[in-house]
């Protein structure tokens, strides 16, 4: 009887010890599958590049200008990886993201929608402009580690995008008439660093 209830306790404890080790995997697999990645903080991208939408209409319609949609024409010679002029060089995409279209506006989805037909990228457009933390949030949760991503946005919100990005802008607000630049945000060392940079696509762009 003595035997019986050892061998009982025995098995109970080996139960308990399997289950232990079965969660202790899972949690392994589930962490990216290294001891020393546990308790580190998510890896962000190579490199975010914030752009504003091309050239507006200024009758209130939702769609970009004759202007802008030249622009939207030739933003991909600026984001072709090894093959983009000098002085950019800006690194090719792995992901495209614009802002959701509103009734008064769908001009960032317009605005590289020429890029993405030459990178053969889909645009994830299903964030709302003023949801733009919660983009933030997804881009530096670690889903996106290495990689370059693009973002289209409206002027108002991407001081605060940068901001949520764990930049600096170099200004702010965004200004109203300006269509012509890229905040590009590397990470560093774990800092984010912020370069604005300008397109220099059409006549007239800024320096």
């Amino acid at each position: 009887m003595w035997d019986a209830e050892r061998m009982q306790t025995l098995l109970i404890r080996s139960r308990r010890r399997l289950a232990l080790v079965i969660l202790l995997v899972g949690a392994f697999t589930l962490g990216g599958g290294t001891l020393a990645g546990w308790g580190q903080a998510p890896q962000p991208p190579a490199t975010i590049l914030l752009i504003r939408h091309a050239e507006k209409l200024t009758d209130g319609r939702e769609d970009l200008s004759p202007a802008g949609f030249e622009r939207a024409k030739v933003i991909p010679l600026l984001f072709g990886g090894a093959g983009a002029p000098a002085p950019h060089n800006f690194p090719k995409p792995d992901f495209l993201f614009a802002t959701h279209q509103s009734k008064h506006s769908n001009r960032p989805v317009e605005t590289i929608t020429p890029l993405s037909g030459a990178l053969k990228m889909p645009i994830s457009h299903e964030i709302e402009d003023k949801d733009f933390a919660a983009l933030a949030a997804e881009l530096l949760s670690g889903k996106y580690a290495g990689k370059v991503v693009l973002v289209a946005w409206h002027h108002g919100s991407i001081p605060g995008f940068a901001k949520a990005l764990g930049a600096v802008p170099p200004y702010d607000p965004w200004p109203e008439m300006q269509f012509d630049r890229v905040w590009r945000i590397d990470y560093r060392g774990g800092k984010a660093v912020l370069t604005d940079v300008p397109q220099g696509l059409l006549a007239g762009d800024s320096k």
